[in-house]
């Protein structure tokens, strides 16, 4: 699968830019690239555990597992938030260290180079894991993509910092911490918006920019035969997408007329998202106080002339009951 092969990419990369920053630490003692270091172990271990969890994610769904594997990638997004905190609190305390206890950085030319390469490397990778991660619907690159976009642009502020003690002479060595602390405070805040989007995902927050977009698509698309819809639920499982509703149709339609109609939102809904997508649809009959909702043409039990259809929204169809109630 692509996400697989991309996220292995990723924790391969996440190894030679650890080496090479490290190598820039040995070589300057700057705690400045010190923090950057760190990101790195941070890109390790989350780099292979997203590969094991999207791994599990694209195993098939079991009698174990009826909805698959798919929150796996929660538990990795929220393992890899904690880590970017936890390694953010680290940065904060070697800097404060390094303020009061300041030593004298070497070869900050050469640290500088290799940090500036690991950033464009972090920069790219970062930007084609997430564009992967929206395309194949998956978490964990997204994660993965964010984090490193986050390390590339954190690792602006660490070329500004060892650029100015370079042209300086060093004669503010002081900077070096300060330039630490803003960076610390850029990483713990990438790894709180990961750990929240994580545990949103664990407690089945619905997903309202993915709702907004279902509900525009149906709206859209909308028959006159599907009189209303209501309890719709937009669920995110990984790469899978399980969306369940209410549809009302005319309540002399025959089952397969039904079935039909459960086939076309199937494969509009696929069409305009992904052939990833579960329905659980619950067919309703539609009512005589909805005849004033119906566009149906020629309806052969109409009891009240057409008004105007409910324009379906954020507002409505989430609610737990048919639409046009008196």
């Amino acid at each position: 699968m692509p996400a697989i092969r991309i996220q292995r990419y990723i924790a391969l990369l996440s190894v030679v830019l650890f080496a090479g920053k490290m190598v820039a630490w040995g070589l300057t003692h700057s705690v400045t690239i010190l923090t950057d270091a760190l990101e790195g172990i941070v890109n390790m271990v989350a780099g292979f555990l997203g590969l094991f969890s999207v791994m599990l994610a694209a195993r098939p769904r079991d009698t174990n597992h009826p909805y698959g594997h798919g929150k796996v990638e929660f538990i990795s997004s929220a393992v890899e938030g904690t880590l970017i905190i936890i390694a953010g609190c680290v940065i904060i305390y070697t800097a404060i260290h390094q303020l009061f206890l300041p030593h004298t950085l070497e070869h900050l030319n050469i640290g500088l180079l290799i940090i500036a390469a690991a950033g464009l490397i972090n920069y790219l990778a970062g930007r084609y894991a997430v564009s992967q991660g929206i395309r194949h619907h998956s978490m964990v690159l997204e994660s993965a993509g964010s984090h490193l976009l986050t390390d590339a642009y954190s690792t602006i502020a660490v070329i500004i910092g060892i650029t100015i003690l370079l042209l300086t002479n060093n004669h503010w060595p002081w900077l070096d911490s300060v330039v630490a602390l803003a960076f610390a405070l850029i990483t713990i805040r990438t790894g709180y918006k990961v750990l929240r989007r994580s545990l949103s995902g664990m407690m089945d927050e619905m997903d309202m920019g993915m709702l907004g977009k279902v509900i525009s698509v149906l709206q859209q698309n909308r028959k006159d035969q599907w009189i209303d819809l209501h309890n719709l639920r937009v669920i995110q499982y990984g790469s899978l997408m399980h969306i369940d509703a209410h549809l009302t149709l005319p309540w002399y339609q025959q089952v397969a007329d039904a079935d039909k109609e459960i086939q076309a939102l199937e494969t509009l809904i696929q069409a305009n998202f992904s052939n990833k997508v579960e329905l659980f649809i619950h067919i309703d009959s539609c009512k005589p106080y909805q005849c004033t909702l119906c566009a149906m043409p020629a309806c052969p039990e109409r009891k009240e002339p057409f008004t105007a259809q409910l324009q379906w929204s954020i507002e409505n169809i989430w609610e737990d009951a048919q639409h046009g109630t008196v």
